[in-house]
């Protein structure tokens, strides 16, 4: 029997806002424990929340750069249950009328030469509060509670299960990265938690539309080892149905050092939270003149981006797929394209040259030296024929690198990389490399061509590496007939 796998995700991306969702409080990661807190986040009696109108507006943008339906009428609601590290002992959120409803998630999947652009479903998106965080000391005495992570302004976006493997779940996660980032709301940095995901997993017969029972593995950190849970966890319930048992629906938690997946609680019932409407918060109405304001301030994301790079500016969709992967780095791409019309050569060098040498030293695209219009220099001299390609990728650009002030030209004329494509001054290399190997010559003749890199060589030599290599071979080739 075939099984396929159905995924659905809970992505927690916590808000960029300067300040907490109902308070003061500063909203910073990394702060000692326990300093960024106040007596509205610790639940103190007769406090009164106020809700941060930014957090409101970077959930409308979430909303709007995925296609959603913004709710204009909004209100939250207590979710009503006990953990150490909820000081008020409910979480501030929402709950049948979230602040987005439907929309996707556009995923694009390498398939063979191209990529196929797939929509995956949303539920909705709603907004809440994070709660604080429990610590272990690693024995079994103490569980210590920071609570600076408590009223951080989070977005939960829940898509339908609608994902149908592992790559479509990690490139799902990897989507809403870069869009929370070129949005600006959310820094997208999975290792310090301020986005996670909560991944539901069942499986089904091939063929059928019945969904089996779900398994949520939480606290995803990263898109890897979402992809390994999924993997794992395929095969497990695989496992146990080929084996005879039944898979109960329950919380897991994922080992990624043993690749594998251990229950932490049994889910029996669904939980019930007691919801009810938050007393204590106004209703938010969200205006027409609210509305445009926030839409006119959307900036180009990376779908729309992917479109206009690869049809308008026809580079590979390789290219934009890299390109487009971070918000500075398509910055830099349309910057570049300002001063060049070579946008493929752009694209190239980005994807190649600029983004092994980020790779190497560790740095951002924001932190590299060379600006656009000075790639745009060493392109230009490329196109001109006064460089070779080779030349510029292993000697100009880290000449340039090394002179962030100087000229593309003055830093080729001056370490002698400009070639020489004077027919006349060639041609007299040649017959001089072609006089001095006359039975090279007649090997070449009489059928070995292989011997022409080497004439190339030699007049590359004589030239002291000066002549233009495309030109030389064509004036070789002419002479050889």
């Amino acid at each position: 029997m075939k099984y396929e796998i159905v995924i659905g995700l809970e992505v927690h991306c916590q808000l960029a806002t300067e300040s907490k969702i109902f308070a003061s409080d500063t909203n910073k990661f990394g702060s000692e424990p326990n300093t960024n807190i106040s007596v509205i986040t610790l639940g103190h009696p007769g406090v009164l929340p106020k809700l941060n109108k930014k957090a409101v507006e970077y959930a409308i943008k979430m909303g709007l750069a995925c296609g959603c339906e913004i709710n204009r009428n909004n209100y939250f609601d207590r979710k009503n249950y006990f953990y150490p590290d909820l000081p008020k002992g409910y979480q501030v959120s929402q709950d049948k009328y979230p602040i987005c409803k439907g929309g996707a998630i556009k995923i694009r999947l390498k398939e063979g030469k191209t990529f196929k652009e797939r929509a995956l479903e949303l539920h909705h998106i709603h907004l809440e509060e994070d709660a604080g965080k429990s610590v272990h000391d690693g024995s079994d005495t103490f569980t210590l509670l920071d609570y600076n992570r408590a009223g951080t302004p989070l977005v939960e976006i829940v898509s339908e299960p609608c994902m149908r493997s592992p790559e479509e779940a990690g490139a799902y996660l990897n989507e809403i990265r870069k869009i929370v980032r070129y949005l600006g709301i959310c820094d997208g940095n999975m290792e310090e938690g301020s986005m996670r995901a909560d991944l539901n997993i069942s499986i089904r017969e091939e063929g059928t539309t019945e969904f089996g029972t779900k398994v949520e593995i939480k606290n995803m950190n990263s898109i890897r080892n979402l992809q390994h849970a999924a993997e794992y966890e395929y095969k497990r319930q695989v496992a146990l149905l080929e084996s005879g048992g039944k898979i109960i629906q329950e919380t897991r938690m994922f080992d990624a050092d043993k690749g594998q997946t251990y229950s932490m609680r049994v889910k029996e019932t669904m939980n019930d939270y007691r919801y009810f409407p938050e007393p204590d918060l106004a209703p938010i109405r969200i205006s027409d003149e609210w509305m445009n304001d926030i839409q006119s301030k959307m900036p180009a994301l990376p779908s729309e981006l992917f479109e206009k790079f690869t049809k308008e500016f026809g580079i590979l969709e390789e290219h934009a797929v890299t390109i487009t992967d971070s918000k500075e780095m398509a910055d830099y791409f349309v910057e570049a394209c300002k001063y060049s019309e070579n946008y493929k050569a752009i694209s190239n060098w980005l994807t190649s040259t600029i983004r092994g040498y980020l790779n190497e030293t560790g740095i951002e695209i924001t932190e590299f030296s060379l600006k656009p219009s000075q790639l745009a220099e060493i392109i230009a001299l490329v196109d001109a024929n006064k460089i070779s390609s080779s030349a510029a990728a292993q000697k100009l650009f880290p000449l340039m690198l090394e002179n962030p002030t100087a000229s593309a030209l003055a830093l080729a004329e001056s370490n002698n990389l400009i070639q020489e494509s004077n027919t006349d001054t060639l041609q007299a290399l040649i017959n001089e490399v072609l006089a001095a190997n006359e039975a090279k010559v007649k090997e070449y003749k009489n059928g070995k061509k292989g011997l022409l890199g080497m004439f190339v060589g030699e007049v590359m030599k004589k030239s002291k590496g000066s002549a233009d290599p495309k030109r030389t071979n064509e004036l070789l080739m002419k002479a050889l007939q």
